[in-house]
């Protein structure tokens, strides 16, 4: 077929399902004891597992090739792919004469293995050589800047390569563009992103997940709207955005509009949906993402995804779905414990979530801050002081720092369990200062325990933090009003007219055929209002109508 031996060796190294048959050959060739030069071993190692290299290096060691310059990179290029950066060191180390593959390869090598610090080190060693840094080297750093998020480090490479005139390729501006983003300065971004002559899908969806890290949720629709093309990152990039930024609906419209487009979405795009559903309480959504992608194995079931899962049927209040799937994953990591804790806790399954908690000691997971949340939640839930405060105080054991949240749940735990001022007590004696998770678990506790005087310190303490918000005073003044204090009533309802504070108005959310419908008391803005308010005349008739006919047959008047 005209190809040679190292063009056949090649061809079958650049085709994944190749690989193996590749390696076969080269085993062959080494049986037939066929001629091979430096270019068949630097081939074949871009195929070979761990094993099978070690194997090839050792090849080239006995047939002499070992300080050929191209074979060396070879070497190196293979042990940094797999993960062996130790034994690419050696070879690097060992190399009488480097180039810039040399260098760029071992750089390359320590970021895939997340060790940044030794990669900008070798960086700096390779500028001191003398040795010119090419785009290939430049984007590995880069790269190395975005892992450390260090934005000091990013802009003095930057600052290194306008220095030396460097003519940066589509490739290079973006790395340096998704630099910018992932250390958080959106301002130069946005700077080199507008001086782009050229821009990729890539450079894009950079911008929008600039804007979604900023929080900037319609500038980064503004984005996703006019760009001129777009792939599956990119509309994972907008549901992502979506569903941080606590605009659930629209990630999933957006990702129903995807659907429609016949785009496959990956395994980020399900989690990214599936927080969205947790976030909104669509199970329905969360259900048919399991049954359609993950059951029927059209995306691949991940420990991640799996975790999604737990948590959006916890958040949903479907605990027993999340707990039969925890239990069937043949693989679980902490957060997989964590999440199903966490929403045994949340449904008030105090005794589920703690004998869970105690089987995962035994399997020698550490527990860490998040376990302790849903530990305390659980026994705020169950009403358990005791054991709320034996948790609380072997945190230290554990070589954790109780947070505010931890202050938060015991105060809610005391508050719950009548010891109000107790809980107000532990409010004076926390390490940071209240937040409104601490202020409003204790008013939720007077609420309940009708403490009025410690409600109206826990309410002032709110409204110091958030002003704005409604639900602050009309909890304290229906608790007022409870108690007959009229002119504790008055004061609040003027105390909000002062701050010009409107209570919200309390909403009904439906789900129908994906749709989300929100209702207020005698709203008819639906554009079929008329439709839903005789049907419910019907049901109501058809009540009336059952009651009066089981009241005849019971004999009742």
């Amino acid at each position: 077929m005209g190809f040679d031996k190292n063009q056949f060796l090649n061809l079958g190294f650049d085709k994944e399902q190749f690989l193996n048959l590749g390696f076969c050959f080269f085993r062959r060739m080494v049986r037939e004891k066929v001629e091979m030069d430096k270019r068949s071993y630097v081939f074949v190692l871009k195929g070979c597992g761990v094993l099978e290299g070690v194997g090839v290096h050792c090849r080239i060691w006995k047939v002499g090739f070992l300080n050929d310059l191209i074979v060396r990179n070879g070497l190196i290029h293979f042990y940094g792919e797999s993960g062996r950066i130790v034994d690419a060191r050696k070879v690097f180390d060992e190399s009488f004469v480097r180039d810039v593959v040399t260098w760029t390869s071992l750089i390359d090598g320590y970021v895939k293995v997340n060790m940044v610090n030794e990669a900008l080190r070798l960086f700096d060693l390779m500028c001191l050589s003398g040795v010119e840094f090419n785009d290939v080297t430049l984007i590995t750093v880069f790269s190395a800047c975005s892992l450390k998020g260090e934005l000091s480090i990013g802009k003095s490479v930057h600052e290194l390569v306008e220095n030396r005139g460097v003519k940066c390729s589509l490739n290079l501006t973006n790395a340096i563009l998704d630099m910018y983003v992932k250390c958080g300065c959106l301002l130069k971004a946005k700077e080199i992103f507008d001086k782009m002559e050229i821009k990729d899908v890539f450079s894009w969806t950079n911008m929008i997940h600039g804007y979604a890290k900023n929080g900037e949720v319609d500038l980064a629709k503004k984005c996703f709207s006019v760009m001129p093309e777009r792939n599956v990152v990119s509309w994972n990039a907008m549901i992502a955005c979506y569903s941080q930024n606590n605009r659930p609906w629209e990630a999933l419209e957006l990702f129903r509009e995807m659907e429609k487009r016949g785009l496959v979405p990956m395994e980020s795009t399900l989690v990214s949906v599936l927080s969205a559903c947790a976030q909104s309480g669509s199970l329905d959504i969360g259900r048919r993402i399991h049954d359609y992608y993950i059951k029927q194995k059209r995306v691949k079931f991940s420990v991640i995804l799996a975790n999604a899962l737990i948590d959006m049927y916890g958040k949903c209040g479907s605990v027993d779905a999340a707990g039969e799937l925890f239990h069937e994953m043949p693989e679980r990591d902490l957060v997989s414990w964590n999440s199903v804790i966490v929403g045994y806790a949340s449904h008030g399954l105090a005794t589920k979530a703690l004998a869970l908690f105690e089987q995962m000691k035994s399997s020698g997971l550490k527990p860490d801050c998040i376990t302790f949340v849903g530990v305390l939640s659980a026994c705020a839930h169950g009403g358990l002081v005791d054991q709320g405060w034996e948790y609380f105080r072997s945190m230290e054991l554990n070589g954790l720092i109780p947070g505010v949240e931890h202050y938060a749940c015991m105060v809610d735990l005391l508050g719950r369990s009548g010891h109000v001022k107790e809980a107000f007590e532990f409010t004076k004696q926390m390490p940071m200062e209240p937040d409104k998770a601490v202020w409003g678990a204790l008013l939720n506790g007077c609420r309940m325990h009708r403490e009025v005087e410690l409600a109206k310190i826990a309410a002032e303490k709110l409204i110091e933090l958030d002003p704005q918000d409604s639900g602050i005073y009309v909890l304290l003044a229906t608790l007022c009003a409870n108690e007959r204090k009229w002119a504790d009533v008055r004061m609040v309802r003027s105390l909000m007219r002062d701050n010009g504070v409107k209570k919200n108005p309390g909403y009904s959310l439906i789900e129908v055929d994906g749709h989300f419908y929100e209702f207020v008391a005698a709203d008819d803005s639906h554009p079929e209002s008329q439709a839903i308010h005789k049907m419910l005349d019907e049901i109501m008739l058809l009540s009336t109508l059952e009651a009066c006919v089981s009241d005849a047959q019971t004999g009742q008047p």
